[in-house]
């Protein structure tokens, strides 16, 4: 997810017009979303998303068309009280957050993601999450809506990954670490903001043709 240096992924204005990507990032999240084998997700990432797999105009580059085939292609869950059914790859939830990631890992050995703060502040709850992704920005907002819940006692973590990109954004991935008896399983947080998932109806959201 994006996040400013002082550790909120909006600001008080519920903005984040400064977490917009570069080609560069907007690469390496398509080569991310790659790697997964399932995304759970909110009704609010999931509405925004949808026009990836109805809006054929959203393929206007190269680069664009391959996101949208990646992203219509890879399985999704959608957790909301208000929609009755979703289109494309994706299926309403209809367990709680644990039977959910548990049904969402048994058929692939790669990693699933969650997309939201509400669902992964649910499942870092349960004990769930085996990784924290973040991509830093340069940049101090002053409050607004946190990166991170409330979370009752220390989640120790260790620096696996660090990446700095030409926009001087910074990627950092966390794994949790657990005790020798606690089984990884294979499911990071990585709260899919707009901008991480690049929302096409911004005109900043990626690369376009000159």
């Amino acid at each position: 997810m994006s996040v400013s240096v002082d550790g909120f992924i909006a600001d008080r204005a519920g903005g984040s017009g400064w977490s917009a990507p570069s080609e560069e990032l907007f690469r390496f999240h398509l080569a991310r979303l790659r790697e997964l084998g399932c995304l759970l997700l909110g009704r609010k990432l999931y509405e925004t998303m949808l026009v990836w797999e109805t809006d054929l105009s959203l393929r206007d580059t190269e680069l664009h068309a391959a996101f949208a085939d990646v992203w219509c292609a890879l399985p999704k869950v959608v957790f909301s009280r208000t929609l009755d059914r979703v289109e494309g790859n994706a299926r309403l939830a209809e367990g709680s957050v644990a039977e959910e990631v548990a049904a969402a890992l048994a058929p692939t050995d790669e990693d699933v993601e969650i997309g939201g703060a509400g669902l992964a502040a649910a499942a870092i709850e349960l004990g769930l999450v085996d990784e924290l992704r973040m991509f830093r920005y340069p940049v101090v907002v002053g409050g607004g809506t946190p990166f991170l819940p409330p979370v009752t006692e220390h989640i120790p973590l260790e620096l696996i990954e660090i990446r700095t990109f030409g926009s001087r954004v910074i990627y950092e991935r966390y794994r949790r670490v657990r005790d020798e008896n606690q089984s990884p399983r294979r499911l990071p947080w990585h709260e899919a903001h707009r901008t991480d998932v690049p929302d096409p109806r911004r005109r900043d959201a990626g690369p376009r043709r000159a």
